[in-house]
């Protein structure tokens, strides 16, 4: 018999299965299909945070979505199709568990001083998806030159607050 403590600290039994890595019509995006139904493993019909793990070794965080299509399908990255080295038309193995765990963006020190400096972009900024919010922090971060960092940053508060979602 299970008890409160038992249940508590029971993990989620993960969605194991292979699927082919598809293209998203001509461009350089990626997919597979999620072959079961997220209502009956999830309790959600629409989008489902989930972490994934792709051919036991490339750890991935995304989100299951209905995007027009018949089934679900998880996107997989050009970065996760690298390290895998797999493209289009290859078969990957997926294993994966919804993700409940909130979703934090590190900011770095310097681009907080400049949302100090902006606490009506902060504001923006702290509504906005938590993709939203990668994206800006990862365009930033992944500037070569300090100048281009800088005027990234710059940037980033405009973009705010135009009411960019993102990049």
């Amino acid at each position: 018999m299970l008890n409160l403590n038992t249940i508590k600290n029971m993990q989620p039994q993960p969605a194991n299965f292979k699927a082919i890595i598809q293209q998203n019509r001509e461009i350089n995006a990626a997919f597979v299909e999620f072959p079961f139904s997220t209502e009956e493993l999830f309790g959600k019909k629409g989008q489902v945070r989930i972490k994934a793990l792709f051919d036991n070794t490339v750890e991935y965080r995304g989100s299951l979505a209905k995007m027009k299509s018949e089934c679900h399908i998880l996107g997989l990255t050009q970065d996760v199709r690298k390290q895998l080295g797999k493209t289009f038309g290859d078969e990957v193995s997926v294993s994966l568990i919804e993700d409940t765990e909130e979703r934090i963006v590190e900011i770095s020190d310097d681009i907080q001083f400049i949302f100090n400096e902006n606490p009506e972009a902060k504001a923006l900024f702290d509504k906005m998806s938590y993709t939203h919010r990668k994206e800006y922090i990862r365009w930033i971060e992944e500037a070569k030159k300090p100048e281009t960092r800088e005027n990234r940053k710059t940037k980033m508060i405009q973009m705010i607050l135009d009411g960019k979602k993102g990049i």
